[in-house]
């Protein structure tokens, strides 16, 4: 985690050019890792993610006796099939909440005990929303107040369920699909609004069948896997800092290769088309049911929007880089649903409410959203990542467009997802 001494001065720029070949997606990584583990025999997963969080993922498929190789971005697994191997103590899931709830849905058909454990910030997030469906399974999971890490796991023999998820998250949906691969049965899930769909991509591409009609899914128990080799498409979550970038500064230009661009989680691209950045793109491809392609973009001027509803939903990861933009928008950007955002790494509507009011801007901070009205001007400053990798990056992008330097504490928690980030940054701007 960074400490308080962690920080680097962010300078303004005057536009972004050039070209980028991001990591591979987190999203992607951690899925494709988990179920190579499941698969008999060696996956190779090209343009792995660099990030500490599928890191962590790594480290605790180690512990459940995977033997695993990494050279550079190229890591090779070697599966066990649907049983590993009991740990001979606690798993790190270190600041990652996608290896806690995802790795749990695995771990609750295992027949050994086991337990999930975190840093400080993962140890604040809710896990009730995985315990319930899974404990409905046969696992029984208990936490300390019954929500939070660290997670006690005694696998069983799981029975398939139908859950309706309360809540839309994409990590609970995998964790209950991949709980329904080892289970008895056809397991489903149904979804009150559509989340990123990576789960069920990658069961299909280690060779599950998985049906979905409208908005349910269903895998039926039992099915073996086969080892995958595929190269990862770069992280749009990652690039959405980039591109946001490039949208805000006048007279930029910039084309982000091999990119992911799954119809899930590009609503970003759709989104900073309607403020009014020119967006195209090129070569785009199927890559084991995934879409990925390169984007490029070039600076429009910014009206503004009001995101809510199934687009907050698609957007959830997104929002911070909007929130950095939105000030020097001509209409301002409203952001509502988004009450999930609270309990991310940090709280993040009201770390971003914190810092832009840090720059000089003018923000209302609201129960489940913010209101950032266009048309203003940042100052310099001092802001803070509070320990977020995503705030840590959305304010480098607000700083890029502020009137003098601005004092960024705790910088190094972006390398919970790119480490490269700013060296990356850097070597687009032009000053």
């Amino acid at each position: 985690m960074p400490t308080p001494s962690d920080a680097i001065t962010l300078h303004p720029a005057r536009s972004v050019a050039g070209s980028l070949r991001l990591p591979g997606d987190k999203s992607i990584s951690h899925r494709y890792a988990m179920l190579a583990a499941l698969a008999r025999g060696r996956s190779r997963l090209e343009n792995f993610s660099t990030g500490a969080d599928c890191g962590s993922t790594l480290a605790c498929l180690r512990a459940l006796g995977c033997t695993i190789e990494q050279n550079s971005d190229t890591v090779e697994i070697e599966g066990l099939g649907p049983q590993l191997c009991p740990p001979t103590s606690p798993l790190d899931c270190g600041n990652s909440g996608s290896t806690m709830r995802m790795l749990a849905g695995i771990l609750a058909a295992q027949e050994f005990p086991s337990t999930l454990t975190g840093d400080q910030s993962l140890s604040r997030r809710p896990m009730a929303r995985i315990i319930e469906p899974l404990t409905a399974m046969g696992a029984a999971i208990s936490a300390s107040d019954g929500d939070h890490p660290p997670l006690a796991i005694s696998g069983a023999r799981l029975r398939a369920i139908e859950y309706s998820l309360p809540v839309p998250s994409a990590q609970v949906k995998t964790a209950v699909l991949f709980a329904g691969l080892l289970a008895e049965g056809e397991t489903s899930v149904i979804e009150p609004l559509r989340t990123r769909d990576h789960g069920e991509l990658a069961l299909r591409a280690f060779g599950a069948t998985v049906t979905r009609q409208k908005n349910r899914t269903a895998i039926a128990g039992g099915q073996s896997l086969r080892p995958l080799h595929a190269r990862i498409p770069g992280d749009i979550s990652s690039a959405t800092f980039f591109l946001s970038a490039a949208a805000l500064l006048p007279g930029s230009r910039l084309v982000l290769d091999d990119l992911l661009l799954n119809p899930t989680r590009a609503a970003l691209l759709d989104v900073l088309t309607a403020l009014g950045a020119r967006i195209r793109i090129l070569n785009a491809e199927d890559r084991h049911g995934e879409l990925a392609g390169a984007v490029q973009i070039e600076h429009g001027e910014l009206t503004g929007a009001k995101i809510a509803a199934a687009q907050t939903a698609a957007l959830i990861d997104e929002l911070p880089a909007l929130a950095a933009i939105a000030p020097y928008t001509k209409d301002g950007i409203e952001f509502r649903d988004a009450r999930e955002l609270r309990v991310k790494e940090s709280d993040r509507l009201a770390a971003l409410a914190r810092n832009l009011r840090a720059l000089g801007g003018r923000v209302e901070e609201l129960e489940d959203g913010l209101r950032i009205p266009g048309g203003q001007s940042l100052s310099g400053g001092e802001v803070d990542s509070f320990g977020d990798h995503r705030i840590a990056m959305a304010c480098a992008v607000a700083a890029l467009r502020a009137r003098a330097p601005v004092t960024l504490r705790g910088a190094s928690a972006a390398r919970i997802s790119f480490p490269g980030f700013f060296p990356a940054l850097e070597t687009i701007l032009q000053r």
